[in-house]
């Protein structure tokens, strides 16, 4: 792994802590006026199937996070960038949440969360479905959205940072410029990601669900969500973390715990696993394969290490293919389309639409509608 990277990896969960601890500290102090005062709701990504439907949101004060702008400067993304991470959570709050005529309430805890666990009389369609999301008593409403998966080829479960992302691993001066700095529209994916992607969901009728499993903590959900609507790369449920329990179980056992959630709840969908080479992926992954004997299709991992680690990966590579399944180190998104497009996973115009992005990649695109899909 690049030393700038190791640094920054062993430097932020003891950042992570300091903060989570300072914060904890003073909310608890403060909770009970909290909840008197104005409230956020912020609805995550929902997820499940015809018969069960998990959303999972947190109640917050109020931020003022004005619309991202290419043109915003770097001192003002970096002000958007605390202001996330110095979240000011609201606990005790019950949270009514209604999907079609199904309706659920669930109280925030400690640090915000609320889950909200639907299981409609009559099974849902497929798709996107709308989640209304209220408090009691008060005028503050919300809309949440879940994804249902009823009917699918395959799933795809994909990391954010370092895959989809580019995080300028290379120097840890640029890497921190990058993070901290930035905004939804002036992060930039990987060239040809956004092609690769939309080519293996395969947006439409017949999509296949895609889900994103990340490090980063929750309270950057929205940068992330905007990230991914803006470079039109096609939406899903994001996984990211809690600053207080996933931290104590680390990085790997927390991506293990949400692979293994998404296993089980479609227990006959086959998946697609995309990562990178400079954390713990190629391992997870490995793992995953020789836990669960064909239910994955393909491993892809984005090379974005050294030859040190590129070695390790091409171990890794040796005992999947033991399995019967291909890990693919790929230096960018073509060599991953190829070996998709050789497995039937996409087409032969969806490869050549990934060529052409990957070859001559677009500028950034123009701010889109809210998508449907």
């Amino acid at each position: 792994m690049n030393p700038a990277k190791t640094l920054f990896k062993l430097l932020l969960p003891v950042v992570e802590r300091g903060v989570m601890a300072a914060d904890r500290g003073i909310s608890r102090v403060l909770q009970p006026r909290r909840r008197r005062g104005q409230l956020l709701l912020q609805p995550y990504v929902g997820w499940g199937t015809p018969h069960t439907v998990e959303l999972t949101g947190r109640v917050l004060l109020p931020r003022t996070l004005k619309p991202p702008r290419k043109a915003d400067p770097r001192w003002r993304n970096f002000g958007n960038i605390l202001r996330r991470m110095f979240s000011r959570e609201v606990s005790g709050v019950e949270v009514i949440g209604r999907l079609g005529d199904t309706l659920v309430r669930a109280v925030s805890d400690s640090d915000g969360y609320f889950t909200l666990t639907f299981v409609p009389a009559l099974p849902l369609v497929g798709g996107w479905h709308e989640v209304a999301l209220s408090i009691e008593g008060r005028e503050l409403a919300a809309l949440g959205r879940a994804q249902v998966v009823e009917q699918a080829r395959f799933g795809i479960i994909s990391d954010l940072d370092d895959t989809v992302l580019q995080s300028d691993v290379t120097s840890l001066p640029r890497m921190l410029m990058t993070v901290l700095t930035g905004n939804a529209r002036t992060r930039a994916p990987f060239p040809g990601v956004g092609a690769l992607y939309r080519a293996l969901t395969r947006e439409g009728a017949a999509r296949n669900p895609i889900f994103y499993v990340s490090s980063s903590p929750w309270n950057f959900f929205d940068l992330l969500w905007q990230f991914l609507d803006y470079r039109r790369i096609p939406l899903g449920p994001l996984f990211l973390r809690n600053w207080g329990v996933d931290l104590l179980g680390g990085h790997g056992g927390y991506k293990h715990e949400i692979i293994e959630r998404l296993f089980t709840r479609y227990p006959d969908l086959k998946f697609v696993l995309v990562g990178d080479s400079g954390e713990q992926d190629p391992v997870i992954y490995s793992e995953v394969v020789q836990r669960h004997p064909g239910r994955v299709l393909a491993v892809y991992i984005r090379d974005v290490s050294d030859a040190g680690t590129d070695a390790a990966v091409m171990k890794l590579r040796e005992q999947v293919r033991g399995s019967g399944v291909d890990l693919v180190l790929a230096a960018d998104s073509l060599n991953a389309a190829s070996h998709a497009m050789a497995m039937g996973l996409i087409t032969p115009g969806e490869y050549r639409s990934v060529l052409t992005s990957v070859t001559r990649p677009a500028a950034a695109p123009p701010p889109p509608a809210r998508r449907a899909t």
